[in-house]
């Protein structure tokens, strides 16, 4: 009997790396997303499109994990597994609009362990962010450290729905897996982030927005070693609760993302500086000794070259 999975959020930028990975091994994907209008749809539906080779193995379902009914309704299959993917995204935006953000991130969390429960879907793999950890500074970031200070509502949700993993885990006996994700580039990254953004206004000859420091600095992960953690969280079978870090274990900073982005694109960057964002975080470092230790985890890829990957994708769509 074939594997049956069910991703939400699937038919974006890490969902659909998701999707195709499973189906390329043989699984039966259902994709549930709501194709929100935060970046160009049509985005979205090349994404869907690349999956439906797979014929009757891929089902999509424009659902919204805010309505448990619908959910409920459309959604019976005996699924292996659970991947949460869908959420309102980006910290900024949260600022200005938390009150969705809490909703849709947090009430869709609930509804997907309740739609587990239901169902008795034994595994949940939710997608969390290095956001929750804040304004800790004991880098790198450890998930054994429970100073989280987060600072903007995004983070917020991101952390209250760990919690709530943790009580159905407790509860109901779901394997509940949280992983923290680092910053994650690569081919089809959502338009509105720093790396998307800036290659497109640097080929355009458009001044690039730096919010704060050229000092800051990210830990950036490509989407394939994130495909990779996520991969090897489905098959996870030991404990019943963890939350785990997926990282690069490298700060990269601003100044050198500039640099970089400059020797790839071989273009010259003109710097619009700007005060720091509420919400923004200085640094961001990953501590991925557990992730090696229980998933096998390795990222494999050097910035550079996985800035040469996401290039070579933008000019194969004709988008530089």
């Amino acid at each position: 009997m074939n594997h049956k999975i069910l991703i939400t959020g699937g038919a974006g930028f890490i969902g659909s790396h998701l999707t195709e990975q499973m189906l390329s091994e043989g699984w039966q994907v259902t994709v549930v997303d709501n194709l929100d209008p935060f970046y160009d749809v049509s985005i979205k539906e090349q994404n869907l499109h690349r999956c439906q080779q797979y014929g009757d193995n891929f089902k999509f379902l424009q659902l919204d994990v805010t309505d448990y009914v619908a959910l409920s309704d459309q959604l019976k299959a005996p699924y292996d597994a659970i991947v949460h993917l869908a959420a309102k995204t980006g910290v900024r935006p949260s600022v200005t609009n938390p009150r969705v953000y809490s909703f849709v991130n947090t009430q869709g969390t609930q509804n997907m362990l309740e739609l587990a429960r239901e169902l008795n879907i034994p595994q949940f793999i939710f997608t969390s962010s290095s956001s929750v950890y804040g304004l800790n500074t004991n880098f790198p970031w450890s998930e054994n450290d429970q100073n989280l200070r987060p600072v903007s509502p995004y983070a917020c949700s991101k952390l209250a729905s760990e919690l709530l993993g943790h009580s159905y885990s407790q509860l109901y006996g779901i394997r509940f897996l949280a992983l923290r994700f680092f910053t994650v580039y690569g081919p089809r990254q959502r338009p509105d982030l720093a790396i998307h953004k800036f290659a497109r206004k640097m080929i355009n000859g458009e001044p690039i927005p730096v919010f704060g420091s050229l000092d800051s600095g990210r830990d950036y992960t490509f989407v394939k070693d994130i495909i990779q953690g996520l991969r090897q969280a489905i098959s996870y079978d030991k404990s019943l609760f963890e939350v785990i870090n997926l990282g690069n274990n490298k700060t990269i900073s601003m100044k050198e993302l500039i640099q970089t982005l400059e020797e790839v694109f071989e273009t010259k960057a003109i710097i619009n500086h700007l005060p720091a964002q509420a919400g923004d975080l200085l640094m961001t470092c990953a501590d991925i000794e557990k992730a090696q230790r229980l998933l096998g985890y390795q990222p494999s890829l050097s910035f550079k070259k996985g800035l040469q990957l996401f290039r070579n994708s933008l000019l194969k769509k004709k988008l530089l």
